[in-house]
Order: structure tokens, then C-alpha cells, then sequence
């Protein structure tokens, strides 16, 4: 699933109609006070367009990063704390109602009181449960247990659309059960890597102090677990390996886990997971469960139960007492993104609603903030791009008769998600009230594990959602093939209806693109119309489009993140999203210079063209702030390239930017003609 941080792309004149989504517009869609004149559009844009924006908006304590994406879901956290400040109110809301859930839910979270003179009790039990383990069998029937919690000890497990038939839901175990961020930050031999694995050490030992452990024996338990964490990291596949979705598809029967994994017992994971029925799942990465199966053994069992002892509480940290927050904190946000200062706990608490019952608490949302009328007109908007794209196909180059023929039927054949979901899913099952939180949490987990369970072996549901509506973000799935755009994004800054087209375009327009394009990037182009990976490009038509893209990648490894240092983007990492902004923007101009057709031209405002405007609605979505050390995990994690390239980079391969802003060819805005990427 390919998130835009996420992009969202839509276009046309009617964006007028969508005025009840749109809050805090500027009338003119562009503030110029965001501008900054010392610096000439053609030397550095994102300088240029946001340059005041970004002088005037520092980051906040509590924040890693502060953006405009940051800004609109503060806003949309506003609207869902009144909605649930007046569901924890209302106690007398009929029992089992989703009023009564996220009203009970968030008032749990709420009680801090509570959770303090608690401390680590709710966990008890639990930790009595791995405190009781014997021998390999039941090691192996506690992580299946953690997994249905949501703890993911060991390795991943989910249901998942088999690539080569994607009607039906199969298992799919994949790598994980670290508690760094990625298996580099294990294996990297520099001085911050360094500094890292030690702080994570300080950490693990915290926490097991804090569980009630003796210091020395806090410490012993940390370096064992990192021991042991760095060997499963050594056998991981890297972030760009994980892009290639043929090197993670190996489908295999009960006979061959067997065979890869002998000390395993899937029949006997698949019963404790209510899952005896599965024949075959995927394995992401065959090489990690051999490390595994070999650990298994290799690491003895008290280092195996320290392990999930660590994992459990690591997990389940942010809803516990004070001590555990803090240590949690301390290290997930002050030393890796270097945040100083901790949400307000209303705030956690509207998103630990969010993502708990995300379409329970987004039906009432969308009631509030998004209506019919509303979802219909974005429906149209994707529409008109489809068809900017669809024209677009038609006279590419470089693109030959047979694979252009199966390019656009995938393209025909997108489903389209706007706003909210046609069906929204059913809570009945899940128990909560305000006895407890971890207990609501951990209820919650049991209700989305076993629904996740309970996909496999069926035929896919198509009207299913990855994201709750109130969220500010985007997505291209391309094994449903869909584009998906919540209610959450479909404001200003990427869409106003006070604003003129051209900024609208160039905004939600150049948005909507990018995840149009994400199903012809280096990833969604292995899949069909129906969403199976299959080749349906011709030999000659893939040397194109693989040399267009390695152009990218070329262009993305060349930006500095950090001269000192000399980090650089990963352009292998990021090329996907790169190629999605880079088409997005070139089929958003398209519909946009279309839109002129027949008409009058529109009058410049605040002395800039239509044209000009187009390019500083895109900029203003990624007007950002950026902590460095949060730079640097995104750098090492992120597919997205950081704001300020998703800016300057696409635009200076287009020839229609430097027309707009008379730029010369030795400009640093203008790449030469050579070195130019050109897609669509």
C-alpha cells in the first residue's frame, strides 16, 4: 500500500462545491506572508514559497516535525476531542453503541489517576503467563498468544491478498520482533548507530528496572536482548529489498514450513491462532525464519522469555503509569526524533481513539465535517484526472501499442474511495468500558486480531478501508487497485474552495496524481487491473520505463541531507513516491491547462500568473519544519523523500516550471535537458 505521507491527488472548476470541508481557507488559497523574496524562485523554490512560512512556524515541543499536514491534523484533532469530550460525558449511552465505546474508550484513557496508582498490575497476569514457560512448545504458544494482543514477538503475522490471486486472503508471516526501528540501526558501524544501540540498551535495562528487576540484572536482560535482536536483524531484508514485491512472494505449504523452519510448528501456531483450517501462507522472507528456527534453539529459554517480557510491556508502555510513558518516551521521541516534550494527554488520547476504533469514532466525524454533496463533487474531481491520465497514456512515447492497451484498462478499472466507507465495519463484538485501559486495549487487539484471522481462507472485501476517515493522508493499494482519499485531507491547504483553480490544481490536483501514478511506479506497475502481480509490459516498454526511473533515483541519491555527516537521500528507497510526485505534477498541469481552454484568461493575483500560482499551491502542501534527528529516521525508513525535495525535485525536471518562472538553463531550479526525468 503505497501512502502518500501522504499525496492525494483531484482536479477541475468544480472544486467550488466542496466549501463545508474546507476550514480556516485563506480566500486567495496562498498566504503571501509565506513567502520569502530574498531568495529568487529559480535558485531554491521551496526557499521562495515558504520561506516566511517557515521562519514563522517553529516546531512545537511536543512535535518531531511541524508541517502543513501537522497543522490540518491539528485541526481535525479539535473536531474529534469535542466529539468524544461529549461521548465520555454522556453516560447514559446505550450499551454496546459506538457512542459508548469511543466515549468509554477515551474516558479509560482519561482516568489518569487510575492508570497511575496502577502502574505495571494490569500486565501481571501476562507477565505470570510467560514467567510459566517450560519449554519450547509452550514458547511457541505464548507468541501466538502475544500476537493475538498485538504484540509482535518474533515475527509478523497477518492476513494478506495472495499477489498471484488476488481474490483470496492467505496467511503471510513476515520478518519483525525488533525493537529498533529497522535492522540497520543493528548492523550500521557509525558513530551514531552507535550512540543508538546504547540508548536502547539504557532503555530495555529502564524497563526492566521499573518492572521490578535488580540493576545488574536489568542490564544482563537489555544485552541479551539486543544479542539476540541483532542476530533476526542480520538475516532482515533492508528497506529497498521490501520494495520488490516478487523477492517477499513465497507461497508455502504446511510440508515446506516444515522443511524451513523445523523447530517451528506452524499446525501448532495456526491452532493457537484459531487458524487450524490455513494449508498455505506466504513467507516475506524465507532467510529471516531460518535465523529464526536456528535462534530458537541457539538463544536459550530464559533469553527467549526475557524477550517477550521486554516486547509485552515495551508495547503496551504508552498506557501504563507515568514511569513507563516517560522511559517509553524518552527514547522512541526524544533521542529518535528528537521531540522535548510530551502530547497533552487529550491529545494521545483522541489518537489512540483514532486508531482503535477508527471508523466508529470517523462516523461521526464524517456527520460533522464531510458531506454527501461534498464526496460526490471529489468523486468527479478524480475522475477528471483519470481522464487527464488516460489522454496522457494515449500518446506517450515511449510506451508501446500492447503494454499502452493494458495500461489503461488498469487504469479504467481503479476503484475510487472518497471520504468515508460505503460500509462501515462492525463493532458489535468488541467489549469496552471504563473499568480499565489496558484492558480496552488489549480487548481491541484481541477484536482486530481475530477479525484479521478470520479473512483467511475467503474471498477478499473490496470495501474495506486502511485508514479511518478523519485521517490527513492518501493511498494507492495496488493489489485492490484503488485509490483511497479520506475526509481528513480534503481541506485546506490541498484543497479551497475560496481559492482559484490554479492553486487547487497544483494542490489537491497535483495530490490526486500522485496516487493515480503510484499504480505505474516502480512497485504498482507489477501488478495488473485486477490487482495480481503479473508482468503485462513488454520488454522493450520495461527497459523504458526502468531507465526513466533509475533517472530518479540518480537525481533523489544526489540531494544532501546532511553535509557533515554526508547522508544523502536513498534514492533507491524513495523512488516510488518520487515518481508518483513527479507524474502527479505532470498530469495535474495537463488538466489544469485544460481547464483554460475556451476561456477567458484568469487575472494574475498578488502579481503572480495562473501558472506560477499552479506550482506554489504544490509547494505550500509540503511547507515543513523538520527536527535532525528526526531527519535522519526518516532518511533511513521513509520511502518518502524529505519536504523540501518533494518540492524542488520534480519541478526542476519540468520544463513547464521554468517557463512559468522565466528560469534560465544554468539556473539550480533548472536540471539540464540530459539529466532531465520524464515519465508521463
Amino acid at each position: 500500500m503505497r501512502m502518500l505521507k501522504v499525496a492525494i491527488v483531484i482536479v477541475v472548476s468544480m472544486f467550488l462545491s466542496l466549501g463545508t470541508i474546507a476550514q480556516q481557507s485563506t480566500g486567495r488559497g496562498f498566504n503571501t506572508a509565506s513567502l520569502d523574496k530574498s531568495f529568487k524562485p529559480c535558485d531554491d523554490f521551496n526557499q521562495f514559497a515558504n520561506g516566511g512560512w517557515i521562519t514563522t512556524n517553529a516546531i512545537p515541543a511536543a512535535f518531531p516535525e511541524w508541517g502543513r499536514f501537522d497543522e490540518l491534523t491539528e485541526r481535525n484533532r479539535d473536531t474529534l476531542h469535542k466529539i468524544l469530550d461529549d461521548a465520555s460525558k454522556n453516560t447514559m449511552a446505550v450499551r454496546g453503541s459506538n457512542e459508548q465505546k469511543i466515549g468509554d474508550y477515551y474516558a479509560s484513557f482519561m482516568d489518569e489517576a487510575k492508570i497511575e496508582s496502577e502502574g505495571i498490575k494490569p500486565l501481571q497476569p501476562e507477565l505470570k503467563r510467560i514467567a510459566g514457560l517450560k519449554d519450547l512448545k509452550s514458547l511457541q504458544a505464548e507468541v501466538a498468544h502475544l500476537h493475538g494482543i498485538g504484540v509482535n514477538a518474533m515475527f509478523d503475522f497477518t492476513a494478506a491478498q495472495d499477489r498471484k490471486d488476488s481474490t483470496q486472503m492467505i496467511g503471510e508471516a513476515t520478518q519483525g520482533g525488533l525493537g529498533l526501528p529497522d535492522r540497520d540501526y543493528y548492523l550500521k558501524d557509525d558513530e551514531k548507530s552507535k550512540q543508538t544501540r546504547d540508548a536502547y540498551l539504557k532503555y530495555v535495562t529502564t524497563l526492566f528496572e521499573l518492572m521490578g528487576d535488580e540493576s545488574i540484572a536489568s542490564a544482563f536482560s537489555a544485552k541479551a536482548i539486543l544479542t539476540l535482536e541483532t542476530k533476526l536483524a542480520s538475516a532482515s531484508m533492508t528497506r529497498v529489498e521490501l520494495r520488490d514485491p516478487n523477492t517477499t512472494y513465497h507461497k508455502m505449504a504446511i510440508a515446506d514450513l516444515k522443511t524451513l523452519t523445523p523447530d517451528f510448528s506452524w499446525p501448532g501456531y495456526f491452532h493457537d491462532i484459531n487458524g487450524s483450517k490455513i494449508a498455505a501462507i506466504n513467507v516475506g522472507q524465507p532467510e529471516f525464519f531460518k535465523e529464526l528456527n536456528r535462534q530458537l534453539t541457539a538463544a536459550s529459554l530464559e533469553v527467549w522469555k526475557t524477550y517477550l517480557r521486554f516486547h509485552l510491556v515495551n508495547r503496551l508502555a504508552p498506557g501504563l503509569s507515568s514511569k513507563f510513558v516517560d522511559a517509553n518516551f524518552d527514547f522512541y521521541n526524544r533521542t529518535l526524533t528528537g521531540t522535548t516534550e510530551m502530547l497533552p494527554r487529550w491529545k494521545r488520547g483522541v489518537a489512540n481513539t483514532d486508531r482503535a476504533l477508527g471508523e466508529a469514532l470517523g462516523q461521526v466525524y464524517v456527520e460533522k465535517a464531510f458531506t454527501p454533496q461534498a464526496k460526490a463533487h471529489a468523486l468527479e474531481m478524480v475522475n477528471n484526472l483519470i481522464s487527464a491520465l488516460r489522454e496522457d497514456l494515449s500518446t506517450l512515447g515511449w510506451m508501446g501499442d500492447a503494454t499502452r492497451k493494458q495500461a489503461t484498462l488498469k487504469l479504467d478499472a481503479f476503484a475510487k474511495k472518497i471520504g468515508y466507507p460505503d460500509k462501515w465495519r462492525d463493532y458489535s463484538s468488541l467489549k469496552i468500558d471504563r473499568s480499565s485501559f489496558i484492558a480496552n486495549r488489549l480487548s481491541v487487539r484481541q477484536y482486530e486480531f481475530k477479525r484479521d484471522m478470520n479473512k483467511i481462507g475467503k474471498p477478499v472485501d473490496r470495501s474495506e478501508w486502511d485508514i479511518s476517515p478523519p485521517t490527513v493522508n492518501a493511498y494507492y493499494n495496488p493489489q485492490m487497485n484503488e485509490i483511497v482519499f479520506p475526509a481528513g485531507i480534503l481541506q485546506s491547504p490541498f484543497y479551497d474552495p475560496n481559492a482559484d483553480d490554479a492553486i487547487n490544481y497544483g494542490g489537491i490536483g497535483a495530490v490526486i496524481g500522485h496516487e493515480m501514478t503510484h499504480g505505474f511506479d516502480d512497485e504498482g506497475r507489477q501488478f495488473d487491473a485486477d490487482g495480481n502481480l503479473k508482468n503485462w509490459w513488454s520488454d522493450a516498454d520495461l527497459k523504458n520505463f526502468n531507465d526513466r526511473a533509475e533517472c530518479v533515483v540518480k537525481q533523489f541519491d544526489s540531494f544532501v541531507v546532511d553535509a557533515k555527516d554526508n547522508i544523502h537521500q536513498n534514492g533507491k528507497l524513495v523512488v516510488g513516491e518520487s515518481i508518483a510526485d513527479l507524474g502527479g505534477l505532470t498530469i495535474a498541469y495537463v488538466a489544469f491547462e485544460k481547464s483554460l481552454e475556451g476561456k477567458p484568461r484568469p487575472a494574475n493575483i498578488d502579481g503572480f500568473t495562473p501558472e506560477q500560482r499552479f506550482f506554489l499551491g504544490w509547494a505550500q502542501v509540503w511547507a515543513d519544519n523538520i527536527r535532525p534527528e528526526y531527519t535522519r529516521l526518516l532518511v533511513n525508513l521513509d520511502p518518502h523523500p524529505l519536504a523540501r525535495f518533494r518540492i524542488n525535485g520534480p519541478l526542476s525536471n519540468l520544463s513547464e516550471f521554468a517557463k512559468a518562472w522565466n528560469c534560465s538553463d544554468t539556473d539550480p531550479m533548472t536540471r539540464p535537458e540530459k539529466d532531465r526525468c520524464r515519465i508521463w
